[in-house]
């Protein structure tokens, strides 16, 4: 009795109308409760109309309720065994019967049969139950009819319950029913999903005698059947275009043709010659969907097939004619069915020849391939060896022979002027040696030999040429067939260097125990014997230098052979103190004398100077002889030669010096000078803007600095500033466009005029003759030439300044690089409270200029380094008896400023600094006074571990700092524009309550 049921209270009613909310979680919570409550309560009448409920549910008009009521029916079902489901088939039939329905509701009845039968399937027990089986089977062969409600849901939820029935249930079962809707297979791509599921699920029962009897062929994939193959498939395609994804009966019958021997028939008549010839999108995309799919399931010849076939050329004209930002790329998709596929092969073969195939895919020249897929770090060790030699055989002998090579159409009109073999061989290299370098970065399992051997690859063909082919030499053992030209070897060379930089961070390789433990520590740019990595291609340069085989493209002159043999032996001293010294300092002094050696070879008459200074440099920094006392005629010390160095080392548009630059600054931090660190500072202070001396090491060469932004070591620090060059560039443009012409321009014109009577007029009117109107026209044309060519030189002088603006501050980023880590390593150093006011001064300049991008870097990155790394350092110098009259003379300069600024977020850190150095005063350890008092014991200051702190004051004169704020608090209650704020003095209370 359903009233019976009611009257035991909402909460059971309840759980029915939560399994109809559209909150999945809602949703399932109240399966949950409702299962619980009836294995609990245990009563038929429940039980009976909980199944009325949910089957009535299963026609529900709100779409969310359906799957909801579906789910419920289907766990209920399967807590409950004893609930036959042919009876549950009944209710669903009764309840949504379609003939009786209403035109309107005839939707819903379709749904609630299709959910009703789906319920009993997710129950788990319809594969065991072989008469309600067969109904859901018919059942759903009826609902297939209605396609305008349901589409293919039945169709589908066929193949899904054909897939989980055993095979002799499908023989004694389902194969009688479903014989007419695998005997149209050919008729709709469901019906081909359905035959294909039981081809391969069921073979013993699909054999090729039965399929002949269903449609008179025993093969599906054959020359007659591949024309409607191929439209079932792009019909197929069509279907699933949102998706986004490879047909599930597309895939299925790749693998059919695989087992009936056919795929070379279905590849190339049914994909090359039937799907690629209509011209749409989501056809396309299938076929390469199917070539990335296909790859784990073909042989080595058949891989060989695909891989220069017309899909594969199809992909690549697809790749190059979809650069837009706005249009689909497919290359991403691709990719991960190249990385899918290396995961999953574990022949080195095949391996072997998908990533030389999608190599080889090239436009005029240039592989499709990203140089910096993933794919290759997934390669097996000894493919990837293989592939490594091929990409160098291919460098030194390009053969476009062995290439897929294809012209967009755009560049078959430009044939004539583009398509050479030289083009196409520069264009080749670049890729091969990005990829070549590339894959010491990317690649996961690497040997220390392959590294090695591709670093003195790039190295070799940089900056030498064989002679004549020798075995000594590797790289000498092969001569290029077409000789490497100079723009070739520079780009080989902005690689190289941008290798070493991934050299430098590179974990130690190999799986010893002493590679091991040098990872455990974090070391980098070393081998698992401790050798540095830039050190052994040093050591590759001396021998080729040595070599009579081999010759560099740019000599040495004697005296840079004698900075040469003069480093090697500074770096070998230096390796022979690593055991008794500093082994961190000795390790980043030798890095830094390494790489300017191999500088030398870039640039040799630039380096030269850098490179003597650092060697003097490093000699005295190791020098075991007692330092003299410096004079006023003194030349510079080791430290502030080292800093110069270092400053000019960081303008170089090198990320690698750049990172090595600073290793050996901090390394030399305890050593820094007050002269030294001012060099530092004097670079950042916006007061030093314009003395030219701050930014010559900026300004010179910025062109070429500018040009060689392209370096594979270049740091991305530049992209800031140049994403705002157009909108100035426009700025300029238009103010040059909208400039009145200046008086000197209109008078030169006037008397331009005035000399060819232009403006004399007379009563007879007379008109200029044709010679003085040309030689007027020509004295005017070369005006207005001549003034073109100066608005254009302010032009440039502007873009020039501005460029130098530009590189400016960035070398200023990159010194508060130095400025941070020597305010980090030497917290207690009093050469620190230098660093406060260069620091003040640009926020303070930051605050009123220009906010461009790289403008609020520079100033956050300063704020940054004043806030964190410097005032709220729990370490700082704790020795400053000495310095009590400067510090408290400076606590009051910077309240002072504070007081007269009207901009807080300024005042903010100038008041910072002041209570910074109140913190430095007061826990200064000269104040001997500063004890606890006797009428607290030992006990009772362990209690109160503040006590001391409080009572305290250090260096602090106690009445002069109280003088300076009180000041300061009287000028912020009387002033009204005043800079001072209350969250500032609630600091200093709070900070400082003595």
């Amino acid at each position: 009795d359903p009233r019976g049921v009611l009257r035991q209270g909402r909460a059971f009613l309840d759980f029915f109308w939560d399994i109809a909310k559209a909150e999945q979680e809602v949703r399932l919570a109240a399966t949950e409760n409702l299962l619980r409550h009836l294995r609990d309560g245990e009563k038929d009448e429940e039980l009976k109309y909980t199944l009325k409920r949910l089957v009535e549910g299963l026609g529900a008009t709100r779409e969310a309720a359906r799957p909801g009521f579906s789910l419920a029916l289907a766990q209920v079902l399967q807590a409950f065994e004893e609930i036959p489901l042919c009876s549950v088939l009944e209710q669903i039939k009764e309840k949504h019967n379609m003939e009786k329905v209403k035109k309107k509701l005839v939707r819903n009845a379709a749904f609630g049969n299709f959910f009703g039968v789906m319920a009993l399937f997710q129950s788990g027990r319809l594969v065991k139950d072989q008469k309600a089986l067969l109904e859901s089977i018919q059942l759903l062969q009826q609902l297939a009819h209605h396609q305008a409600h349901l589409r293919d849901l039945p169709r589908k939820t066929l193949v899904d319950i054909m897939s989980e029935v055993p095979e002799t249930v499908f023989e004694g079962v389902l194969f009688g029913v479903l014989q007419s809707d695998l005997a149209s297979a050919f008729k709709s791509p469901e019906n081909l999903h359905l035959l294909l599921v039981g081809i391969q699920k069921f073979p013993a029962v699909m054999k090729p005698k039965n399929l002949k009897k269903l449609f008179g062929s025993p093969t599906v994939v054959n020359e007659e059947t591949i024309p409607r193959l191929v439209e079932l498939m792009q019909s197929a395609a069509k279907a699933e275009k949102k998706n986004k994804k490879l047909p599930t009966v597309v895939s299925d019958l790749l693998q059919v043709s695989l087992k009936e021997d056919a795929f070379e028939l279905f590849w190339k008549d049914g994909v090359e010659n039937g799907l690629l010839k209509e011209k749409s999108g989501p056809v396309s995309y299938m076929c390469y969907r199917l070539l990335g799919s296909a790859l784990p399931l073909l042989s080595l010849d058949q891989l060989e097939m695909v891989l220069k076939g017309k899909v594969m050329q199809h992909y690549g004209e697809h790749v190059v004619t979809t650069q837009l930002p706005d249009r689909f790329k497919f290359a991403p998709e691709m990719e991960g069915y190249l990385v899918d596929f290396m995961n999953s092969c574990d022949d080195v073969e095949r391996q072997l020849a998908v990533i030389i195939g999608f190599s080889t895919l090239t436009n005029q020249g240039l592989p499709v391939l990203s140089s910096s897929s993933k794919a290759v770090r997934h390669l097996q060790p000894a493919a990837l060896h293989k592939y490594i030699d091929w990409v160098k055989t291919m460098f030194l002998k390009p053969d476009f022979d062995c290439c897929l090579d294809f012209l967009s159409n755009r560049q078959k009109h430009n044939q004539e002027n583009t398509n050479t073999t030289r083009h196409k061989i520069g264009r080749l290299r670049k890729w091969l040696i990005h990829r070549l370098a590339n894959t010491i970065e990317s690649s996961a399992d690497k040997e220390e030999s392959l590294v090695m051997d591709i670093s003195r690859f790039c190295f070799f063909h940089a900056f030498f040429e064989a002679k004549k082919k020798t075995s000594q030499i590797v790289e000498a053992s092969v001569l290029p067939a077409e000789p490497l030209d100079e723009q070739t070897r520079l780009m080989i060379e902005n690689y190289f260097f941008g290798l070493l930089q991934t050299l430098n961070t590179l974990p130690v390789l190999g799986d010893t125990a002493e590679a091991a433990a040098l990872r455990e520590k974090h070391i980098h740019g070393m081998t698992a014997d401790g050798k540095l990595w830039i050190f052994l291609l040093v050591e590759y340069a001396n021998t080729l230098l040595s070599s009579e085989h081999v010759k560099a493209l740019k000599p040495f002159t004697k005296e840079q052979r004698d900075a040469w043999e003069r480093t090697l032996k500074s770096v070998k001293n230096l390796q022979k103190m690593e055991n008794k010294s500093d082994s961190s300092k000795v390790i980043a002094f030798q890095q830094l004398l390494l790489l300017m050696a191999l500088h030398l070879f870039k640039n040799a008459s630039e380096t030269m100077e850098v490179l003597s200074d650092l060697l003097d440099c490093t000699e005295r920094a190791f020098s075991k002889e007692p330092k003299k006392k410096k004079t006023d005629t003194a030349e510079p010390g080791w430290v502030e030669v080292m800093v110069e160095i270092l400053l000019s080392l960081l303008a170089q548009p090198s990320l690698l010096l750049r990172r090595i630059s600073k290793s050996v600054f901090v390394r030399i931090c305890p050593n820094l000078t007050k002269s030294g660190l001012q060099l530092i500072l004097d670079v950042i202070d916006p007061y030093q803007e314009q003395n030219e001396e701050s930014a010559v090491v900026v300004m010179e060469e910025s062109d070429r600095r500018i040009k060689s932004a392209q370096d594979m070591d270049e740091e991305g620090s530049k992209d800031s500033s140049d994403d705002g060059d157009t909108e100035e560039e426009n700025d300029s443009g238009d103010e040059e466009k909208n400039e009145e012409v200046d008086d000197d321009f209109r008078s030169r014109l006037m008397n331009v005029l005035q000399g060819g009577n232009a403006l004399v007029r007379d009563e007879s009117d007379e008109e200029l003759d044709d010679e003085a109107m040309m030689a007027l026209d020509k004295n005017i044309s070369a005006l207005f030439a001549e003034q073109q060519k100066r608005i254009q030189a302010k032009k440039d002088e502007k873009d020039r300044m501005r460029k130098e603006k530009i590189l400016r501050r960035d070398f200023k980023i990159k010194v508060l690089d130095l400025v941070e880590a020597f305010v980090i390593k030497q917290p207690d150093n009093p050469l620190v409270f230098d660093v406060i006011e260069p620091l003040l001064r640009v926020i303070e300049q930051c605050m009123i200029s220009d906010s461009d991008k790289q403008e609020v870097d520079f100033l956050q990155k300063t704020a940054n380094i004043f806030r964190n790394s410097l005032c709220r350092s729990k370490q700082y110098c704790k020795r400053v008896d000495t310095m009590q009259e400067d510090l408290h003379a400076f606590v009051e300069r910077l309240v002072k400023k504070a007081c007269k600024l009207t901009d807080t977020s300024v005042a903010l850190y100038y008041f910072s600094a002041s209570l910074y150095l109140l913190k430095v005063l007061r826990g200064s350890s000269a104040d001997k006074s500063s004890t606890l008092p006797d009428s607290l014991s030992e006990e009772q200051s362990n209690n109160i571990p503040q006590a001391s702190q409080l009572l305290s004051t250090g260096c602090l004169n106690m009445e002069r700092v109280t003088s300076i704020y009180q000041k300061a608090l009287t000028h912020f209650f009387t002033k009204r524009n005043s800079g001072l704020t209350t969250s500032m003095f609630h600091d200093l209370f709070k900070r400082f309550p003595v």
